[in-house]
């Protein structure tokens, strides 16, 4: 496990944004596992400068995201479908053909499930992913609880997530309450994880993630027990790791 504590959430969007382009220089037809919410939007943002400046392509890569809303059509501004043609595919050169993204309006969401593991597994499961991290310690939604063997499945979110995610939905409307997801057996599949956390609200759940007990009910913690992790954390993420952890590497 490597931590990188950084000082701004910008900086963290910088470092994360070189690894990602480093794996698309070295292997141009990488997997890349996608996560959604707010602290990637900066990760995003630096891909896409650098394709824009021609610092790389993504047109042979493919990307299966994490998680899906279930009931929502892709074109709802809430939807992970919708978030991601905002921040990345609309702006990259990235195949349609190659995107993979849970469908939550599907009529059998079980077998919707069956059918995103198998193409997971045929795609030889993800090069590198990115992870963010939920103020209870899940990863995609595998709320607290969820067992470390799970594969893509349904899951009923905690009303901590809706609460937190109530922002995107415009006033009045009601965030869903299941989603899809990769479970956590088929995350720690990736050859490689970036986790990006930012923010003094998520200093609790990453010094457990990092420091604590191997427990589902802090589904991050697993990371432990995979072989390549790194951490991109700001300052204020990180600041309960300082008493715990001696070697910090504070990249500039």
């Amino acid at each position: 496990m490597q931590i990188r504590v950084v000082g701004e959430p910008s900086s963290v969007a910088d470092g994360a944004a070189r690894e990602v382009i480093r794996q698309v220089t070295e292997r141009p037809d990488s997997v890349l596992g996608l996560a959604t919410g707010a602290t990637p939007e900066g990760l995003y943002r630096e891909l896409v400068k650098a394709y824009r400046r021609g610092r790389v392509s993504f047109a042979r890569v493919s990307t299966f995201n994490l998680d899906e809303y279930v009931g929502l059509p892709a074109g709802h501004p809430a939807s992970y479908h919708h978030y991601m043609e905002r921040h990345l595919l609309a702006y990259v050169d990235v195949d349609p053909l190659h995107v993979h993204i849970p469908n939550g309006q599907a009529p059998d969401v079980d077998q919707e499930c069956r059918r995103y593991e198998e193409q997971l597994r045929r795609a030889g499961y993800v090069d590198l992913q990115i992870l963010g991290l939920g103020r209870n310690g899940h990863i995609g939604f595998n709320e607290p609880g969820t067992p470390f063997g799970s594969l893509t499945h349904r899951v009923a979110l905690a009303e901590t997530t809706r609460e937190a995610n109530r922002v995107h939905f415009p006033a009045g409307q009601e965030p869903p309450r299941e989603a899809i997801t990769m479970g956590i057996r088929s995350i720690m599949q990736a050859r490689r994880i970036l986790v990006l956390a930012t923010g003094e609200a998520k200093a609790e759940a990453v010094a457990a993630a990092v420091l604590g007990p191997v427990t589902e009910q802090v589904p991050a913690s697993i990371l432990q027990l995979h072989p390549s992790v790194t951490w991109w954390l700001d300052e204020a993420a990180a600041s309960l790791l300082e008493k715990d952890l001696r070697q910090v590497d504070r990249a500039l």
